[in-house]
């Protein structure tokens, strides 16, 4: 018995939607949206932070990941906040102190990151590159 929101054309996993039978990437694609709100090393680490925290101080955040340059998490903050992800705050003052929070949108991206986590965790690691050039 084929689950009610599966149609029994679509392959298994897929939905019955015109845009899942598109022959080129779209960017009205829901896998593209997606993909383009995750994008860039880091912003998957940031994500998964203000999952388990809630919200951070721009510095807070920063701390929790050392080896992340300011210059890289700006960038990938405000990638974040432009694609309704994360919410930033002001908050006037000396100094002014700015937090990060998800916004529902972006908490629904935990069981799509865990999703990932799951099936790369199932998957051989691609070789790295010493291992590529062993011939």
């Amino acid at each position: 018995m084929t689950h009610r929101t599966v149609s029994q054309g679509a392959a298994q996993g897929l939905p019955d939607d015109p845009r899942a039978r598109a022959g080129a990437p779209a960017p009205g694609c829901p896998v593209e949206i997606t993909l383009a709100a995750l994008r860039g090393r880091w912003t998957t680490l940031i994500v998964r932070e203000l999952l388990r925290a809630g919200s951070y101080a721009y510095s807070e955040l920063a701390a929790t990941m050392p080896e992340l340059s300011d210059k890289v998490l700006t960038e990938r903050l405000a990638q974040l906040v432009a694609a309704g992800v994360v919410l930033r705050t002001r908050t006037p003052g000396w100094p002014p102190t700015v937090t990060y929070e998800l916004t529902p949108h972006g908490e629904e991206l935990g069981p799509v990151l865990q999703a990932l986590w799951d099936w790369g965790a199932r998957v051989p690691a691609p070789p790295t590159a010493e291992e590529a050039d062993v011939t």
